[in-house]
């Protein structure tokens, strides 16, 4: 293994790297090829406790912090694995945790804790809105009774089908009505067991790389008053909470990534032997793979800081989105290096890289783009003027 420094929580790699141990490449080949989803390894990773780990021990949950759960992710990526399929459990949980009411959590938390339901599916982006979350479409309308009526379309939700339970934002008070864009959203913890069939369909969108994602379209769902996350009108807020976990997490997965293409690249690179000697000892393969590494090393920083200041309840937007910046960064100059070192190997499906490469580029672009890093950078941290 690459040197890494002193990584924190080594009990929690260690047993995090044990457990994917039994999920070696051979697993995930088949199920890309497929474009199935790894049902084994996260029923696995449920059971082992590990997609509960910022769930309070009250609930039934660990009770650890983002930075334990970013080591938890970092080290799945770098045995190989691949934490996307069931990720969002340990973020989208926190709007629960965070604004749900007392019954809300009793009845939710301890049941995503043991496994047994699934909170993975996260509705928020919509075909004509895209990052503009203000300008979504689906409107929920209160009924005389006090239930909920929703209609919209929502797309690029992931593990919707592999879900029990989905966070809804959708548009409850008209944008005329209100005084700012952000106002007047409202979240909804949507039972997909129960909706399915009954207003709310769910198609799968075949994508480069396996996923889970879906487009979700919902005509006349009717939800219980219950289903309201929090204050009504409030939804923007509460998934802003959110995103600055999202956004550490999934840098910390971008550590694994990094760590795991430099580690096959260097290894490779020592063994592979052309015109008499190791192609480790030409500039060419060696530079590379060494700035990658300076790369690794210091978004490593800055997901650490940023993860510090997230426990601390310390303001971390900006450190977030750097972080997440960095390690996307670094992830691809990584896959970048590795594929260029084995060549025409690098494309041979046994070898892995290309089925990571296409799973590392992923977060140049998602959950949210480097483009909007920058933007959110130059506005708010640089003061420069709206570029959107």
């Amino acid at each position: 293994m690459l040197a890494m420094g002193e990584l924190d929580h080594p009990e929690i790699r260690e047993a995090v790297r044990r457990l994917c141990a039994d999920f070696p490449g051979s697993y995930w080949r088949a199920l890309d090829r497929e474009r199935a989803y790894p049902e084994a390894f996260v029923r696995a990773l449920g059971e082992a406790g590990w997609l509960a780990a910022l769930i309070p021990e009250e609930f039934g949950g660990a009770g650890l912090d983002l930075a334990a759960a970013c080591a938890i992710l970092e080290e799945i990526h770098a045995a190989g694995c691949n934490a996307a399929a069931c990720h969002a459990q340990m973020y989208t949980m926190g709007t629960l945790l965070r604004h749900g009411g007392e019954a809300q959590k009793r009845r939710w938390l301890p049941e995503i804790a043991a496994g047994r339901v699934r909170l993975q599916a996260f509705g928020v982006t919509e075909p004509g809105s895209g990052t503009d979350t203000a300008a979504l479409r689906t409107t929920a309308r209160r009924l005389p009774g006090g239930d909920w009526v929703v209609h919209g379309q929502k797309i690029w939700t992931s593990r919707a089908e592999h879900s029990d339970l989905m966070l809804l934002l959708a548009r409850t008070t008209p944008k005329e009505q209100v005084a700012k864009r952000t106002d007047g959203l409202s979240v909804f913890l949507v039972d997909l067991r129960s909706a399915r069939g009954k207003g709310l369909e769910i198609r799968p969108i075949r994508t480069m790389m396996n996923h889970a994602t879906t487009e979700i379209f919902i005509d006349g769902l009717v939800l219980p008053v219950d289903a309201l996350l929090g204050e009504e009108g409030r939804g923007f807020r509460y998934i802003l909470s959110g995103m600055n976990a999202e956004r550490i997490l999934i840098a910390a997965e971008c550590l694994g990534d990094a760590r795991w293409f430099l580690e096959k690249a260097t290894a490779y690179a020592k063994e592979r032997i052309v015109f008499g000697r190791p192609i480790g000892k030409n500039q060419g393969i060696q530079f590379p793979l060494a700035r990658a590494y300076a790369q690794l090393r210091a978004a490593a920083l800055l997901v650490r800081e940023a993860a510090r200041l997230f426990d601390q309840e310390k303001p971390c937007g900006a450190e977030a989105n750097m972080a997440k910046l960095l390690a996307a960064d670094a992830a691809w100059a990584a896959a970048e290096a590795c594929l260029q070192t084995h060549g025409g190997f690098g494309f041979a499906e046994e070898y892995d890289i290309e089925r990571k490469y296409r799973e590392t580029r992923l977060y140049q672009v998602a959950p949210i783009s480097t483009n909007l890093i920058l933007a959110y950078l130059g506005e708010h941290v640089l003061g420069l003027p709206r570029s959107y």
